[in-house]
């Protein structure tokens, strides 16, 4: 993976690997977990999992315009997921709809981190093993991964918890995801640049400013630098998230839909 794009062959990515892929001409990008066989569990708005006729408009943001097709040929548990529940099972063709394959980058260095203006693509942070990441995505299909958010909980967040067991404590605040940082932080630069525009007349100055204000926001939300992060078990997940009640009342309907899953 090079330094402008982390843009790989089908035939490079592992089991337990973060990928994603871009939507809307590289406008948003959406994320999963790798988990072998040519599957994917990846986390998505649950209002769009119901739809049946497999389009969508690219109108609303991230994954809000996601929706599953109406069948795939491939694999017949393509689309598997559990009641209420917004983590779902892909065969690799249906998550990238067409799309190219990335793979994110876990445990760059600052300069690295920096050099990748764009959020969504890397982190500070280091990975757990493939073997736990594999069983945190499994286990969170089974289980649900609470309700989308955005800015809190994503596709991105999904991800990022499954590859480091990472937990922010503070609720108020940004989520895991670097691209809804990357959304956060260039407004917010703009703002914290703007006196400066007194001393620094020069349009050039004024943008690197403005630049480097964004850059470093980026960094200070990264998961791999956050002091308001815990390292979570997946099992202990619901109740640190809030959704343990709903977690048990599902319960049953997931023990049942279990056995729909064809094994990977």
């Amino acid at each position: 993976m090079g330094l402008l794009t982390n843009r790989v062959e089908r035939s490079e990515i592992k089991p337990g690997d973060h990928i994603y892929t871009y939507r809307a001409i590289f406008t948003y990008s959406h994320h999963g977990i790798f988990v072998g066989g040519s599957k994917v569990v990846h986390f998505r708005p649950e209002r769009n999992l119901n739809s049946s006729t497999g389009t969508s408009s690219d109108s609303d943001f991230y994954d809000s315009t996601l929706s599953l097709p109406s069948s795939c040929s491939t694999f017949p548990d393509c689309g598997f997921r559990q009641p209420n529940s917004g983590v779902i099972l892909s065969c690799l063709d249906c998550f990238l709809r067409n799309g190219s394959l990335y793979c994110f980058e876990y445990g760059v260095t600052p300069s690295a981190f920096l050099a990748k203006v764009r959020g969504g693509t890397c982190s500070t942070a280091t990975s757990d093993p493939q073997e736990t990441v594999i069983h945190r995505a499994m286990y969170l299909l089974q289980n649900g991964f609470g309700n989308y958010d955005v800015f809190q909980n994503n596709c991105e967040d999904f991800t990022l918890y499954c590859k480091t067991g990472l937990l922010i404590m503070d609720k108020l605040g940004v989520g895991r995801s670097g691209q809804a940082s990357s959304v956060i932080g260039a407004p917010l630069a703009a703002i914290l640049s703007s006196p400066l525009k007194l001393l620094m007349p020069s349009p050039v100055g004024v943008a690197t400013v403005t630049a480097g204000m964004y850059c470093m926001s980026r960094y200070a939300t990264d998961i791999g630098v956050r002091t308001d992060v815990i390292k979570v078990a997946v099992e202990d997940l619901a109740v640190n998230l809030g959704w343990a009640g709903h977690h048990e009342e599902v319960a049953d309907d997931s023990e049942a839909s279990s056995n729909q899953l064809i094994a990977i």
